[in-house]
């Protein structure tokens, strides 16, 4: 064979290989998609959110385009980006988040839709393009959600807490109150023990007139569906101002020679020195106000991490034998020598009785936390289903673990003075949505019938008319009634208001 026949054979041979590898490399697979979101569109702003891997080459193309029917509205392109946010999640993948404003596809109409997004990278050195296409089915739900009112006589006490019965369609619709700026969940009937209705639209929510707020606060019933879709619905109620108490609490460098080396050392991210009494009096301002804040906030995300089942039932039980030591919303002015050196409110009421006395459950629940929590020493929360919880501080000894079921009555601890305490004693609250409510109001029978148990009766949720529970603290039952609800009459249930 000549050399001539032997290197046009090997022309041959590297032609075929080279349209082979060519070939095969058209056959690579596309950039990895994976949607994760939006979940519908409706008549509100969303947000497109794609992730996008490359296998290790670069991304040369990316469009992203909404179609419903014979309708196709583009969304996204790379060589446009506009005001499209890139983050790169890994060397390989990137995240594409896009804004989607309110109203941006004319001519949508109720039903499935889907995007389709199409991306490519380089192959072969860049000669070639390796093309993926991935559909990301979705609902156009155009429609926003109705609400209604079902109970009536919503009376509440700054400080305290309420509850109000409604409807919410369409079900999936995350809904509740909103009390000015603070939102509580509403939470489906069907969690409620013993409850005799199926129907999935009916809900309840408990919500609260914080201490801090105004009696005037704006109250309404809102609801937002995964579509960006909204409404709002006001409800009748009436709201009755507090006062509340206000004292003058000594801190000498005794007390403070106790309770700040051991706040200091059960919280190790607070590095101060507390050797001298004025580095004692600096810690003890940091303690009870940067730290309080801190608890405070653990608190709510601890409780709203709640069971949407009602896990307690009838009146908390107040701490047996117990005197009132303080009371709820106490405004405290705390006073070193001849100075006043802070100002914060007490939330909760302070219950004393023997050194070390049995601490129970108020309700039964489950433990969402039991460990040492700063201002509170030994502290256990528990979570009653539905947003409502109890808490118990300055405990010398803890019975139960995160996890715990408990029921009403049950030994959890023991009284004590861990913390920020002058003496062996309970702090006790109530939490709604992890924020801290009057408790006196949880422990009178009265208020119980009449704030839950006649709505849900008369709601049709329950089967039982509702009866006074009988007080369980070893104590008289209060006789207190509420005279609210002789002093106003209920308004007609507002239609939903959509927005």
């Amino acid at each position: 064979m000549s050399l001539k026949t032997i290197l046009l054979l090997v022309a041959v041979l590297l032609v075929v290989a080279g349209g082979v590898v060519y070939y095969l490399a058209g056959q690579e697979p596309g950039p990895l998609v994976t949607p994760h979101g939006p979940a519908a569109l409706g008549s509100g702003a969303t947000q497109l959110d794609v992730s996008v891997e490359t296998m290790g080459t670069k991304l040369t193309g990316l469009t992203v385009r909404l179609e419903q029917g014979n309708q196709q509205f583009p969304v996204f392109a790379l060589d446009a980006p506009g005001d499209a946010k890139f983050a790169q999640e890994t060397p390989d993948r990137m995240r594409l988040t896009k804004p989607i404003p309110a109203k941006s596809f004319s001519g949508l109409k109720d039903g499935p839709a889907r995007f389709v997004i199409t991306a490519e990278r380089q192959v072969l050195l860049g000669l070639r393009r390796a093309v993926s296409t991935t559909v990301h089915e979705i609902k156009v739900r155009l429609t926003p959600p109705t609400l209604s009112v079902v109970s009536t006589h919503h009376y509440i006490k700054l400080g305290g807490a309420e509850m109000i019965v409604y409807r919410v369609a369409p079900p999936d619709a995350a809904s509740g109150v909103a009390v000015g700026d603070r939102f509580y969940p509403g939470f489906p009937t069907s969690g409620i023990k013993g409850a005799k209705t199926t129907d999935p639209t009916l809900r309840v929510a408990f919500f609260a007139l914080m201490f801090d707020q105004d009696t005037s606060t704006p109250m309404k019933l809102v609801a937002h569906d995964s579509a960006g879709n909204s409404a709002s619905a006001e409800f009748d109620h009436k709201t009755f101002t507090d006062r509340f108490h206000r004292s003058r609490v000594p801190v000498d460098d005794a007390f403070l020679s106790r309770v700040v080396p051991a706040i200091l050392q059960a919280t190790p991210d607070l590095k101060l020195a507390a050797g001298t009494p004025e580095e004692r009096v600096q810690a003890f301002l940091a303690i009870n106000g940067d730290l309080r804040r801190k608890n405070a906030a653990f608190i709510e995300a601890t409780a709203r991490d709640t069971a949407a089942d009602m896990l307690w039932k009838g009146p908390f039980r107040r701490m047996a034998r117990a005197a009132s030591a303080a009371v709820f919303a106490d405004h405290r002015t705390y006073v070193s020598g001849n100075r006043e050196i802070d100002q914060q409110v007490h939330l909760g009421v302070d219950l004393a009785s023997t050194k070390g006395a049995a601490v129970a459950a108020a309700n039964s629940g489950r433990v969402a936390f039991a460990g040492p929590l700063g201002i509170y020493g030994n502290c256990v929360i528990i979570d009653h289903g539905m947003g409502i919880g109890s808490l118990y501080a300055h405990l010398s000894k803890m019975d139960v673990e995160k996890g715990d079921t408990v029921q009403a009555g049950e030994a959890i601890g023991n009284s004590g003075m861990t913390g920020l305490a002058a003496g062996d004693h309970l702090h006790f609250t109530t939490l709604v949505d992890g924020r801290p409510v009057n408790p006196v109001e949880w422990w009178d029978p009265h208020w119980i019938m009449d704030r839950i148990d006649r709505k849900l009766f008369e709601a049709g949720i329950t089967a039982d008319a509702p009866k006074l529970g009988e007080a369980k603290d070893g104590t008289k039952p209060t006789t207190a009634r509420t005279k609210a609800r002789a002093a106003a009459k209920p308004k007609t249930p507002a239609k939903s208001k959509k927005h």
